[in-house]
């Protein structure tokens, strides 16, 4: 974080003096990205207690009626998002509890309530059907990342298959699917990431309702200033997180260059590998100077090591210190066997 409020402070300068470095014109960008990134979270954020309800009604007593412990659906929201929180009150084992809390709401949770709304609300038209495909791939590799992590939270291998077996099977029908129905599996995945921006959108409506009216139109709606606040942060964050990106290419060109030519990858792609680590919206503002293959792996990369060096270990530390190395071998792991299948299953893109 101290680094990117010095690059803050850094990109302000730049575009105060004209932009003569580009780090004010990524200054900029931080701003202009926050419109997009409300539209796509502010709505989720709302729903979420509603969410949660529905969740506890719905879903928990079918899991415990077939022998499985629902702290695990706690893990369908992100981390920073509620995902801890209602894990831990769902979960009827503490090792289940920490497990969903930490491990799959910082990878499953973390793509369904987040990267997949922000990032198929912000990439281009063109670049959502690769996008597509690489949050599939990366979704397909997640159970290496979710099987590392309940093994730190204390689960046994055969508790962790079958307690996360809803999951895993997920992934390994994605896998199927990116593999050998891969336009069927984008065009579905694109059906319900569309399901997904509609259901943000009508909260950002009723939320917006509520507030200007002082009319609740639904009961337990979440309040959307406080969602804004969420936005507001990661929008704060992103005035300096976009400079540091900008100095880390221009500070590593050579290397990145070289790295590039083995990977067939252009340096804005393997830079944002690194950046992804910090910030989503980050990487996701740099996917339209991508090539192909980099379009996929970053997007892959992005469901298991997100966040990783910022606000998911940022929030673990607060929470549970001490799963804040398992957190972060577990999601390196993840993100890691997720750049070996999207380099495997990118072969014929276009690495123009």
């Amino acid at each position: 974080m101290y680094i990117m409020a010095f690059g803050a402070l850094l990109g302000g300068l730049d575009q105060i003096l004209g932009n003569r470095f580009g780090l004010g014109k990524k200054f900029e960008d931080g701003f202009h990205l926050l419109g997009p990134t409300a539209l796509s979270m502010v709505g989720i954020i709302c729903l979420v207690p509603l969410l949660s309800q529905g969740i506890q009604l719905l879903l928990v007593p079918l899991y415990q009626r077939i022998g499985l412990d629902p702290g695990t659906l706690g893990g369908i929201l992100a981390i920073d998002m509620g995902g801890y929180q209602l894990s831990k009150s769902l979960a009827g084992s503490q090792n289940i509890g920490l497990y969903s809390s930490i491990f799959v709401s910082a990878t499953f949770g973390c793509t369904i309530s987040f990267t997949i709304p922000v990032g198929m609300g912000m990439v281009k038209e063109k670049d959502k059907p690769v996008f597509a495909k690489g949050i599939l791939i990366g979704l397909a590799t997640m159970p290496v990342a979710l099987l590392v992590g309940g093994l730190f939270s204390g689960l046994s291998f055969i508790t962790l298959l079958i307690q996360s077996s809803p999951i895993f099977l997920f992934s390994i029908l994605l896998g199927i699917g990116i593999i050998k129905y891969q336009e069927l599996s984008i065009k579905l995945f694109t059906i319900f990431s569309r399901g997904i921006q509609i259901i943000s959108t009508i909260g950002i409506a009723l939320g917006a309702f509520q507030y200007m009216s002082g009319i609740n139109l639904l009961l337990g709606l979440g309040s959307i200033e406080e969602a804004m606040k969420v936005v507001s942060s990661i929008g704060i964050v992103m005035l300096g997180s976009l400079p540091i990106a900008h100095i880390l290419q221009l500070l590593l060109k050579k290397p990145l260059e070289w790295i590039g030519k083995q990977t067939k990858m252009n340096s804005a792609s393997v830079t944002g590998i690194l950046v992804s680590m910090v910030s989503a919206v980050a990487l996701i503002s740099m996917i339209q100077d991508m090539d192909e293959r980099g379009k996929i792996i970053n997007a892959a990369y992005l469901v298991s090591a997100t966040a990783l060096l910022a606000a998911h270990l940022g929030f673990t530390f607060g929470v549970e210190p001490s799963m804040v190395m398992p957190l972060c071998v577990a999601k390196f792991l993840g993100g890691f066997t997720s750049i070996l299948a999207g380099y495997y299953l990118s072969r014929g893109e276009s690495c123009e």
